[in-house]
């Protein structure tokens, strides 16, 4: 097979780098911003802390935290973090880490300050509101309070009293007679409650009064808007004081004191006022200082971030490698791309003279028997259809990329299940707006949806294509059919036309409509039938077509990798199988559309197998047919035991000479040490060979192709059955909407039933059936294509690049 793009993944190496520990950083850093190594773990025991540079990585750890602190708080004083307008010399590490510490020790500081002055201006401008509202309860409340507590002594020692061992309390309580108040502020929602559980405490004798505040007050403890109320409680004794105090406390209320003298009062207020203008001067001062710091960091901030990233990826990617302390260097290991050696080699001479290092890095590819990773060079529209193929499995190394059939093959099927025209332009138009506004797209955060349909919108672009194409073969524009290609086939047996519906129309002699459907099917009472028939055997030959391409990409593997038992003892008998059973079905079908037969294929294909040497009657075909089928039927059943014992036994003949040669190789090599070491490091990883798991693994295989063969054909159906439900939906939508609102003559219904007929179009036709056909396709390229030859148990090719960490850093 001639090469193709994408077909096999690009050819790796395995390489090792023995480096100079004063180089190592440096040799790191050009591999980071080159881009082309996949380094392995050669420690893969080791916890992270017991790494080589453990504590750098650690250092690098605390930075970045230091960084996200400033970064929250230039966001959350609004700063725009400025970018840098000119390319500063990277600064050394140990000198960043010292500067960040003295800026997040200033700010930590500034902040203490803060909140320490922003708790004492919002307690000094709750204490003014108590200043300026609790005075005019004075007069009332002490009223109040002065008649509860006459009616207390007139019903001294009253059974009804709502106080117990009253003549005990005023022994122990002489200031009872004594009337206290307690100002302060309150939560709004609490102070129904806090009013009930005052009364409870002091069986009634107090008396509260409150008043709510009318905007917003900064709670002094947690710093949040909290609308609130002014509250005096008037109470007569010190133990009722106490209980107060304590459900003051309990209830998170504000507790200020009051001076009864209107002297002290004005005083006070005064006094408050000037200590409220103070501290807003000195946060003032303090907010701008911090903006100030703020500001002169985030000039900085990403490059500061950029770079402690950088030096974190290196440090964890030299805790991979292997310190040789006798020799003080580091070995490493990595996966290269083939064609990539120079530059690598090209890095690794510029770190040496950048570092000053007197020993170079020693460079040199090594054989192993890993498997490599799979690296597939792709751009943006080859990308999306590698993805989907990644989804289902990352291809093995050298394995054959379904990528390559996909581009073609998917937007094909996805097209045969919504060909319509109108529907495929809708659905063009909106991929050229993403398309031709990528770059400004791009770089948005995009919602979920949104967002995977600009990743795949060369995707969806060549599935508008193709939905375009199949739309003018199925002759449906929104359901409507267009004579674009020329006249009908199929013309009137009089000028009237009066007998279309009921005799039907007569074939033109000699005449066939150019392209695609004929548009006189629309609307007749065949029409339906006709369209059945052709879509369900169009189905069944794009499925066998479909299914031989696996099949063909199979022997390409096996050929690539050569394993000639795969060839001929699973290629071979699969692709008979499938070709003596489906492949002659297929072969019927073009038959019978040339011919015009009218034969039964149901029947053909039932009495193949259940009476195969009968004479067909009206089914037949062609002559010699039922000889034929029956040659096909054993070749069938031939197959199946050849997929099914050849092979295992083939391995287990292998496995035998390979031990067999083995033993006599040790009896030879006497006393030869090194020729036993050979040979025991050539067998050496040697999977272990099991006759009884080989031959149930090739059991179940044969099993799963053979049940499959019938279950996946008949899969390909789906193509018929949402091809002709796109179309009916459609039809659905046209005729009983927008018909129907057309027939009224009213333009007001006219409006209503294209409005309707829009958003069912868009929401069920272009939304809804677009992704419906979506994931039957990619059924059909999992299931059905791929499951014939890819074994997707490879992984990935990540090598380390600094321009993965700024895209990283970026979303």
């Amino acid at each position: 097979m001639p090469p193709l793009f994408l077909l096999r993944s690009e050819d790796m190496s395995l390489v090792r780098m023995v480096i100079p520990v004063e180089s190592a950083h440096d040799t790191v850093a050009y591999l980071g911003q080159l881009g082309m190594l996949q380094f392995r773990d050669l420690n893969p025991g080791k916890s992270p802390t017991q790494r080589i540079y453990a504590n750098q990585v650690k250092r690098c750890g605390e930075m970045g935290r230091q960084l996200r602190y400033f970064k929250s708080q230039i966001e959350s004083a609004g700063i725009l973090i400025a970018a840098r307008s000119t390319i500063e010399k990277d600064v050394d590490l140990d000198e960043l880490e010292v500067k960040l510490s003295e800026y997040e020790t200033e700010l930590k500081e500034i902040a203490s300050n803060s909140a320490r002055l922003f708790r004492s201006h919002a307690e000094l401008t709750e204490f003014q509101l108590v200043l300026l509202k609790a005075g005019r309860f004075f007069t009332s409340g002490r009223a109040e309070a002065a008649f509860a507590q006459r009616e207390y002594d007139d019903f001294e020692g009253s059974m009804d009293s709502p106080l117990l061992l009253i003549e005990q309390e005023m022994q122990t309580d002489p200031t009872k007679g004594q009337l206290g108040y307690v100002t302060g502020l309150i939560p709004k929602l609490k102070t129904i409650q806090f009013e009930r559980i005052l009364f409870r405490a002091t069986r009634g004798n107090m008396v509260f009064k409150s008043s709510v505040v009318e905007r917003p007050v900064t709670d002094p403890a947690t710093g949040e808007k909290v609308e609130k109320s002014v509250f005096v409680v008037f109470f007569s004794g010190e133990r009722t004081q106490a209980k107060i105090v304590k459900i003051c406390d309990a209830f998170g209320a504000s507790r200020y004191p009051y001076p009864e003298e209107p002297s002290l009062q004005r005083q006070m207020r005064s006094e408050v006022a000037g200590r409220l203008s103070e501290l807003k001067s000195t946060l003032d001062a303090g907010t701008s200082h911090r903006d100030t710091v703020l500001a002169g960091i985030s000039y900085q901030l990403d490059f500061w971030i950029l770079m402690v990233q950088r030096e974190k990826a290196v440090y964890h990617i030299m805790n991979k490698f292997n310190m040789d302390v006798t020799r003080k260097c580091l070995v490493a290991e990595a996966w290269s791309d083939f064609i990539c050696e120079k530059q690598v080699q090209e890095a690794l001479m510029r770190a040496t003279v950048d570092s000053n290092s007197q020993v170079g890095t020693i460079f040199q590819e090594i054989r192993t028997k890993d498997l490599p990773p799979t690296f597939f060079k792709t751009n943006k529209i080859t990308g999306a259809f590698q993805g989907i193929v990644d989804a289902y499995g990352v291809a093995r190394y050298k394995e054959a990329n379904p990528a390559v059939y996909t581009i073609v093959t998917f937007p094909f099927l996805f097209a045969v299940m919504f060909g319509d025209w109108g529907h495929g332009i809708v659905l063009l138009l909106a991929t050229l707006y993403l398309i031709l506004n990528e770059g400004k797209l791009g770089s948005q955060k995009l919602g979920d949806i949104m967002g995977m349909a600009f990743g795949g919108r060369y995707v969806i672009l060549l599935m508008s294509i193709f939905s375009i194409y199949t739309g003018f073969i199925y002759n449906e524009f929104f359901s409507v059919p267009f004579r674009i290609f020329g006249e009908s086939a199929y013309v009137c047996r009089d000028p009237s036309c009066k007998d279309s519906r009921t005799a039907g129309l007569i074939k033109r002699p000699g005449y066939t409509y150019p392209f695609g459907f004929d548009p006189v099917w629309h609307g007749s009472r065949s029409e339906l039938p006709f369209l059945n028939s052709v879509k369900m055997k169009m189905s069944i030959l794009l499925g066998v077509v479909h299914m031989n391409l696996g099949l063909a990409l199979s022997y390409y593997n096996a050929s690539y990798f050569n394993e000639p038992l795969d060839i001929w003892y699973q290629f071979v008998p699969q692709i008979l199988f499938l070709g003596s059973l489906f492949g002659y079905l297929s072969l019927l079908i073009i038959i019978k559309w040339c011919s015009g037969s009218q034969a039964d294929l149901y029947h053909v294909m039932i009495y193949m197998f259940l009476s195969p040497t009968d004479d067909l009657g009206p089914n037949q075909l062609f002559s010699g047919q039922t000889e034929v089928q029956c040659f096909l039927l054993l070749i069938a059943v031939v197959a199946v035991p050849t997929m099914l014992l050849p092979k295992p036994l083939a391995l287990k003949k292998r496995h035998e000479e390979r031990t067999h040669g083995r033993s006599y190789g040790i009896l030879n090599a006497g006393s030869d040490g090194e020729s036993v070491d050979n040979e025991h490091d050539h067998h050496h990883g040697e999977e272990e060979f099991d006759f009884g798991e080989t031959f149930v693994h090739q059991m179940i295989e044969t099993i799963e192709f053979v049940l499959g063969a019938v279950s996946n054909t008949a899969s390909y159906l789906r193509l018929w059955a949402l091809s002709l439900a796109h179309a009916q939906l459609s039809a659905v939508f046209y005729d009983k909407v927008l018909i129907l609102a057309w027939s009224y003559h009213n333009t007001m219904i006219l409006i209503i039933g294209g409005f309707v007929f829009i958003c069912a179009t868009v929401g069920v036709l272009l939304i809804m059936e677009t992704l419906s056909a979506f994931l039957h396709a990619l059924r059909l390229h999992w299931v059905e294509f791929q499951g014939k030859f890819y074994g997707g148990d490879g992984y990935q090719f990540e090598p380390f690049s600094f321009a993965t960490l700024e895209e990283d850093d970026q979303g």
